[in-house]
């Protein structure tokens, strides 16, 4: 890595008031240094670096603020950087103050590092309270992505998972879930928004946090919110059901047509089925959607679906809806104290589990390899 003294002289270049050859040199430098562990390690420990890089993208040349969010983005994928980004350097509050200007074209990148470093809780913290210092409420974040076409200039889909990551905080599940607010009404159709699945993804992941607080169930399932379409449809396929099978259904899944998708995303999927499963956590969620006729539109998504993973979160939805009720007294299943001893054997049994859908995945890769050599046997050759 640099010396000392090359270090000094590199960092004298990452200055607004350089002339902008220069100045372009030194950034493309250090996005070079950010492309790889050892680089991303030497920068840790090196926060002027860090400030200049962020000072810098406010520079008047697009290219060289380019490069400063390009390699802001490989730092913020990399754990380690995120204490020294958020409290060596103004990220947030330069980030923040930039995702609020509707006309600012690299609000994607800011989208992007803010999730980075949203991703596990302790930084995510950090972001929600710089959130709130910057006088920018959840209520305007919701605001933004709801408004199509708030940023000419960017698409801001990353908003999702940003939200996602921050309903790992209670204060931002009591935001979503507070029924004065309406908030969580006005995310349910992003389920099913085709133009980027990135979005789709964290508005299911906002979801799917927000169900671990139980106490919120049965207001999610009734009339008010009306959850339930908004997780089956994307896992609803064109398939015949009896006539009784669909009239027991919601409207909106009842005699779908027969170009009805589900969604193409496994990860997605898996979440879908993950959010409504903790919707079973309750006795009186458990009988919602028994009586809402959830099993139908599941075992044919599981006669449908490839993905071992995928499979195994479905079967044990499945489970919970044709399984008899628990023991008085069990009902809750969030509330169960698990004794040591069997939970270690849960343990076991999901570390078999796991390792026996990456044996099934490794398979279904093999036989997809081969079938693709079967139809293309001069593929190799190419």
């Amino acid at each position: 890595m640099l010396s000392d003294s090359e270090a000094k002289d590199l960092l004298s270049f990452l200055r607004l008031d350089v002339r902008a050859d220069v100045k372009g040199q030194a950034t493309e430098y250090i996005l070079g240094l950010t492309g790889n562990r050892d680089g991303c390690r030497y920068l840790r420990t090196q926060p002027e670096f860090l400030k200049a890089l962020v000072t810098l993208t406010a520079d008047p040349s697009i290219a060289i603020v380019k490069d400063c969010y390009h390699a802001l983005i490989n730092l913020s994928a990399d754990e380690t950087l995120h204490k020294p980004l958020v409290k060596e350097t103004e990220i947030l509050p330069t980030m923040f103050k930039n995702l609020l200007n509707p006309e600012y074209m690299f609000a994607d990148r800011v989208c992007t590092i803010l999730t980075n470093l949203s991703r596990h809780e302790a930084t995510c913290r950090e972001v929600f309270q710089a959130l709130q210092k910057q006088e920018i409420s959840l209520a305007k974040m919701v605001e933004i992505f709801c408004t199509v076409g708030f940023n000419k200039k960017a698409s801001l889909h990353y908003l999702g998972p940003l939200l996602s990551n921050l309903t790992q905080l209670p204060e931002t599940r009591q935001f979503i879930l507070d029924k004065e607010r309406c908030v969580i009404q006005r995310l349910l159709p992003y389920t099913q928004y085709d133009a980027s699945v990135t979005r789709r993804g964290g508005v299911v992941g906002t979801l799917r946090n927000c169900c671990f607080d139980y106490a919120h169930h049965e207001w999610l399932l009734s009339d008010s919110v009306d959850i339930l379409p908004f997780l089956l449809l994307p896992l609803a396929g064109p398939e015949e059901l009896s006539e009784e099978e669909n009239e027991g259904l919601p409207v909106d899944l009842q005699y779908l047509p027969e170009d009805k998708t589900r969604e193409e995303d496994p990860d997605i999927r898996k979440m879908l089925i993950e959010t409504l499963l903790l919707l079973t956590a309750t006795k009186r969620g458990r009988q919602i959607m028994k009586e809402k006729n959830v099993y139908p539109i599941m075992r044919e998504f599981h006669k449908w679906e490839k993905e071992p993973q995928v499979i195994s979160a479905c079967e044990k939805l499945v489970q919970v809806l044709i399984g008899d009720e628990p023991e008085q007294g069990m009902e809750n299943l969030m509330e169960l104290n698990i004794p040591e001893d069997v939970e270690q054997k849960f343990k076991e049994l999901d570390t078999k589990e796991q390792e026996q859908l990456e044996k099934e995945q490794q398979e279904l890769l093999r036989e997809e390899a081969e079938k693709h050599l079967n139809t293309n046997p001069e593929g190799l050759e190419r």
